[in-house]
């Protein structure tokens, strides 16, 4: 298929039926993982990886019940409540990112909701680590509309605000948060004029049909996430979810290609779960359309393959970080697409 063939069949829509990605699940994986390919080389290079790190800048102590959070205050964790970090400590460790690799830089604080007095704090860690050169991304909780406004005038790039999974499913996951309370910070974010990052977790207990639920919503929403993290679920001892039963590494490998289908120009992400995938189930995936993994030992509060295990990984692969100019811009889409032999 020529480029501007590929272009042509990978041009995002908005009106996609629950029964029409339900139907890209039960595609043989050859053939899922073949289109999406074609998606991925549409829009990005195939051969490059955004690397991003992930700090937690104020852990534990949330009200929220979410049943896979090891930082709820609801259930009896190893995880220890802290304070917001102050700025100075954020910087510092985002300049550490930077040094291992790191491409961008995200945020990360157990909170309901963002409280105005602690805005000006969060706006300084934005304004210090995007002085680094870094993308940078944060997730708060929930947003109000002029709290969006104020993260943008900060420089925030992007927003992460979870659906975590299908609307059927979800109160089988939180109940002190309503999935439009989801939607409703995904459009404060929108109007404010900041990129969307917006993805979910696989392994809770889900069917195929909840994670096709999952990504009819973020493909149907007014504008698709840039940014589609999908977690492969770190069970926590504690939680109600400590229990959960892995999903097979092909089932996490098809939720990818999806998601490369509907939202094709998003940079999907690996986030959660590379802990415990081997090198071929993280090939397969970055062949079905991932383009981005979550790097340094450390994610909130589980582990991740650290600096050593990645460097060997991306060589073994022949793969390399992507390029600054398409991270410097903020819009990986606006690179020249791979060439017509890719």
């Amino acid at each position: 298929m020529s480029r501007t063939s590929r272009k042509q069949a990978a041009q995002p829509r908005h009106d996609w039926t629950l029964e029409e990605v339900e139907a890209l699940f039960e595609l043989p994986l050859t053939e899922l993982v073949f289109r999406a390919a074609q998606v991925h080389r549409a829009w990005f290079d195939p051969t490059e990886l955004q690397l991003s790190q992930l700090l937690s800048v104020k852990t534990g102590g949330c009200p929220e019940n979410c049943g896979y959070c090891s930082q709820s205050q609801h259930f009896k964790t190893a995880t220890t409540a802290s304070k917001l970090l102050d700025a100075d400590t954020v910087i510092a460790a985002a300049k550490d990112a930077k040094a291992g690799g790191a491409q961008r830089f995200c945020m990360g604080a157990a909170w309901r909701d963002v409280k105005d007095r602690d805005m000006p704090k969060v706006a300084a860690m934005i304004l210090g680590v995007k002085a680094l050169g870094l993308e940078t991304c944060a997730t708060l909780g929930m947003l109000t509309r002029d709290q969006a406004k104020s993260l943008k005038a900060a420089g925030l790039d992007y927003y992460n605000h979870n659906l975590d999974t299908g609307p059927a499913y979800y109160d089988k996951v939180v109940t002190t948060r309503t999935y439009q309370d989801r939607l409703d910070t995904l459009e404060a974010v929108r109007d404010a004029g900041m990129s969307t990052c917006c993805g979910g977790i696989v392994g809770m207990g889900e069917t195929r049909r909840d994670r096709a639920g999952l990504l009819h919503q973020l493909a149907t929403l007014p504008a698709h996430p840039e940014s589609l993290p999908i977690n492969d679920l770190m069970p926590i001892a504690g939680t109600p979810l400590g229990g959960s039963t892995p999903v097979n590494p092909i089932e996490f490998v098809r939720m990818i290609a999806v998601a490369r289908l509907v939202c094709p120009k998003a940079m999907v992400r690996i986030a959660a779960g590379r802990e415990h995938m081997s090198a071929e189930h993280q090939a397969l995936c970055f062949l079905a359309g991932a383009n981005s993994i979550f790097v340094g030992a450390r994610l909130l509060t589980t582990n991740n393959p650290g600096r050593n295990a990645d460097d060997a990984l991306l060589a073994d692969l022949q793969m390399r970080p992507m390029s600054s100019a398409a991270v410097v811009t903020g819009d990986p889409t606006k690179r020249e697409p791979a060439s017509e032999s890719a």
